[in-house]
Order: structure tokens, then sequence, then C-alpha cells
């Protein structure tokens, strides 16, 4: 199979654990590009936190906010946020526990509680500024990501009261929220559709829990060294770690370096 297109998780597999991009990792991409094949990032991440590493590595279309919205080549085409019902009963029931909720809209993203230390620790590890304060900011705007701060088990009342929501754990204290019918997969389908591409024909990269279905749909599924255990299984490749050589080595598994 001649791959035409590679997608591109970010942390811990184009960063690493401590948020830097790898020499060999950066040379491998600029490579790929050289020789004519598409890289796209796909990202549980909004686009204000990748924006200087997409604009480093001269990437112009990404998959961000785990599949909520897709921009190819600078264009906006796919776009599912939140709808506002479903942020409406989980911030009543986050209220009811007692838990902390972070709201990712397009621009920008904001928490309903102001420096509670669960949000502060979480968000830090992304290596990014934090959240604004404003407990209203998910009336106003669409919001395609949500962040609740719980830890291990407490995630259940939301998961059996909020069949619309998607949980998936990204730390210890928090998890991402998302429609429970969105994933990286879905805004790779409306990208490679858009591009008149076969998933077929696509590579993905990819080592967490919210890289299951992306890897599963794509022709070759690549998995980090250091990737989640759960996530191995469903990959065609794995390779070694971020700072091992891990992009370097999957190219070279796939044929395109």
């Amino acid at each position: 199979m001649a791959y035409k297109i590679v997608f591109f998780d970010i942390d811990g597999t184009l960063l690493d654990d401590e948020k830097r991009m790898p020499a060999d990792t950066a040379d491998a991409v600029r490579r790929l590009q050289r020789r004519g094949v598409r890289t796209v990032i796909a990202t549980g991440r909004a686009p204000y936190f990748f924006q200087s590493l997409a604009e480093e590595l001269g990437i112009d279309s990404y998959i961000c906010l785990n599949g909520s919205r897709v921009v190819c080549r600078g264009q906006v085409i796919y776009d599912r946020p939140i709808p506002r019902a479903n942020l409406e009963n989980l911030t009543r029931l986050a209220a009811v526990h007692g838990h902390p909720l972070v709201f990712q809209g397009a621009e920008a993203f904001n928490a309903n509680a102001d420096a509670h230390p669960d949000v502060v620790e979480s968000v830090s590890t992304l290596k990014v500024g934090l959240p604004g304060y404003d407990p209203d900011y998910w009336k106003r705007t669409n919001i395609y990501q949500a962040f609740l701060h719980c830890r291990e088990g407490e995630q259940r009342p939301y998961e059996e009261a909020l069949a619309d929501l998607r949980f998936v754990r990204w730390h210890p204290k928090a998890m991402d929220v998302l429609p429970a019918s969105v994933s990286k997969a879905d805004g790779i389908a409306a990208l490679l559709r858009h591009e008149g591409l076969d998933p077929e024909e696509a590579v993905a990269f990819g080592d967490g829990l919210n890289d299951k279905e992306m890897l599963s749909f794509v022709g070759l599924g690549i998995a980090m060294g250091n990737a989640h255990e759960e996530l191995k299984p469903l990959a065609g490749y794995v390779t070694t770690a971020v700072d091992r050589g891990g992009i370097l080595g999957g190219l070279r598994y796939a044929g395109l370096l």
C-alpha cells in the first residue's frame, strides 16, 4: 500500500513527557513532507494549544478537540460542538458532585471554578497557560470539549446519566468530555472525504486512550512504545517510544522513509 497521508497525535507522540519535540521527530516529519506525503495533526488539544507547533512543522491541516473540529488547508470543514442541553446536564451533575469543569471553545477555554487545584494540576501538565474563570462561558459560545475533574471511578455517575457524552481519561484527576458520537476517527474520515482519499491510504500515530478509534480506522495504525497498554493491541505496529526514535521507526516500517 502506498500511503499518502499521515496523522500525528501530539502529547506522547510528537512531544515527549516534557512537551518537547525530539530533533529526530521534527526531521522525520519534514523529510516526509519533502517526499510529498501529507502531514496532519490529530489531537485532543484545542488549536490555541498547538498553533506554534503546527507552524514550526509547516502543518496547515488538523483534527483537534478529539475530532470535534477539523481544519483542512486553513479551512474549517467539520464542526461538531457539544449540544447546549448536554452541557447544561453536565454542569448540573458536576455541581452536585463538586467536580470543576473547563470548557473549550474554538478560540479560548474557561473554567467554572477559580484556580481550583485539580484544574491547575492537570492543565499544567500540558505546559500551556491556565484557563480563565467564566462559569457561564458555555452558555455564550460553541463548546467542543470539556475537562471534567474527577478521580478514577468518580466518573461512573456521569457515564450512567449522560449517555450522549463520552468520557476519556487523560490525567489521574481529569477526563475529556465530548459528544458520544465523535472521535478522532470521525474527524479523520471528514478530512479524507474532503481530500478524496481512502482510509487505507492513511497512517496514524498515537499513544493514548483517545487514539483507539483512530488507529483502528486507518490503513496502518501505529502505537508509540510509550502508549497506553490498552491501545497497543489495536495497532498494526508498535514502534519505540517518542524519545527513542519512535516516529522515525514507525515511518520506516510504513515504507515512507
